[in-house]
Order: structure tokens, then sequence, then C-alpha cells
């Protein structure tokens, strides 16, 4: 097994992507801890663990809120021991629409979901990872990270302020041995993609998306799964800082990783900006 006793945290794992990474690093042996609002929903994953033989525990907290988050670490921390993998998962997109038709709170909430959860369970895991001298975090991104995502922009404010933090711990941690990769699950049916099909904005502003799904044109959740168990068992250390795809070819990516760190790719760029910021003369 590849992450024999190792004890994982992941976040929203009460559902759709989440729960796969979840049921996927059990069965390589971890003990994975599940959090998320919804207790039912943990509860359900903790189910399905054990009754494949894994060990799992349900942490409900609200993840924006600092104080639970601690909570549910120490908690963590009791019950299973000190983590090793940190998985960042949660994660909201309510906001549709064109940035002044949208309700202002909708948007701030797909901001600050997509970003302050990674922030706050980063900063109670990483003292004790830089401790022990190791660990891994994974922040998931997706649309708008790479590029304008048009009628999406406060879930892509925060999916490109994940991969942004990622970077910055990735540099922030190096000397400790922990490694910071951020991890793009490509286009998953799950509640989030269910309301965009559904919801009147979602039927206006986004029939690209819908279409593609109702044509089929979307990755299971296994593919993002597989995904972070291979960057949760080191395979991928090298890339730190980085982003990783589930449509990726695994084995072409590790073939490629000199190339990528040589070339500076897969990082989050503005092309002819300097890194000291110079004006352009």
């Amino acid at each position: 097994m590849k992450l024999k006793d190792k004890v994982v945290a992941v976040t929203g794992g009460g559902r759709g992507i989440g729960r796969a990474i979840a049921l996927a690093h059990a069965a390589e042996g971890a003990k994975v801890a599940v959090l998320a609002r919804t207790e039912t929903d943990l509860e359900e994953t903790v189910g399905l663990i054990e009754d494949a033989g894994g060990a799992g525990l349900a942490v409900p907290a609200d993840l924006v809120d600092y104080g639970q988050v601690e909570s549910a670490f120490a908690t963590i921390v009791r019950e299973l021991g000190p983590v090793d993998v940190l998985i960042n998962n949660a994660g909201t997109y309510v906001a549709i629409g064109p940035v002044w038709e949208v309700d202002p709170d909708e948007w701030w909430n797909d901001v600050e979901v997509n970003v302050r959860p990674v922030y706050n369970c980063c900063r109670v895991v990483l003292p004790g990872m830089i401790a022990r001298n190791g660990g891994r975090i994974i922040n998931l991104i997706g649309g708008g990270t790479a590029a304008a995502f048009a009628f999406g922009s406060g879930y892509a404010v925060g999916k490109s302020g994940a991969m942004r933090l990622t970077e910055c711990l990735a540099q922030e941690v190096g000397e400790a041995n922990i490694a910071v990769l951020a991890m793009a699950p490509g286009l998953v049916r799950t509640a989030m993609t269910d309301y965009q099909m559904t919801s009147e904005a979602g039927k206006k502003y986004l029939q690209g998306v819908i279409t593609r799904l109702q044509d089929g044109d979307e990755l299971p959740p296994e593919r993002a799964a597989d995904l972070a168990v291979a960057i949760s068992a080191g395979r991928f250390d090298r890339l730190t800082g980085r982003a990783l795809t589930a449509w990726d070819n695994l084995d072409r990516v590790e073939a490629a990783i000199d190339d990528f760190l040589a070339n500076d790719n897969r990082a989050l760029r503005v092309t002819g900006l300097t890194a000291a910021h110079k004006p352009i003369e």
C-alpha cells in the first residue's frame, strides 16, 4: 500500500470529488479524516471507508471559521495522529453571471470559500509538518485559474488565489521537506455542476459547460482521486508549487518534470511581467 498508516485530511470530503479522494486514499492504507459542514455526508463517506476495511473519521466544521478549523484538526491529531497529507478540496460556485448582475454577497462567498479554507487549513497543519520536517499539501484549483472564466469571476478569483497561495507556500516551506501542489480535477459531474445545469443563471450563461456534460465530455471523480494519491505518495514532489491535472498522462508528466522546471511551466504567470516588476522602457 502506497500510504499505509499515513494520516490524510480531505476537506469537502462528504461527497463528489472529495469523497472519491478520501476513498482512494483509504484504499491505499491511509487513515482518512473528512471535513465539511454537513455531518451526514461525512458519516456516509466514513461508512464507505469502513465497509471497505479502511479507517475514517468524520469531522464536521465550517472551514471558513479559523477557530472551528483549529478545533477540527486538534480532533484529527487526537484521534488519528499528526496530519501527513492535507488535501484542500472544499469549494463553491454559486454566483453565475456578469459581475454587474450577480449578488455581491454570493460573489464574495465564492471567492472566500475557494481560498480562505485553504489558508486556514494550511495555517493549522504547517507548524506540525515543519516540526516533523515533512508533509504534503494538495490544493484543488479549477476553471478560471489559468485563463479568464466569463460569468464565473468569483469562482475564478478564488481558485486562482488558491493557485498563487500554492506557489507562495512551496517557496516558504521547501526547506522543511514539504511539497505543495495544485491539482485541477477537470469537468466532473457533481452537486456543483448539477446546479450549473439546472439553475436559471446556469442555463443562461453556462451553456458551453451544460453541453459538454450532456455530451458526456467529463471526467469521473476517480481520475482526480488517482492523481491525488500519486501526489500524496510523493511521485511529483519535485513539482512543488506547480499544478497537475486529472487529464494528464502521469507517466508523460513524470518524464517531463525537468522540462517543466527549466521552462517554468505549470505555474501561474503573467507573460512579459518580470518578477522584479521593472517598468517597460
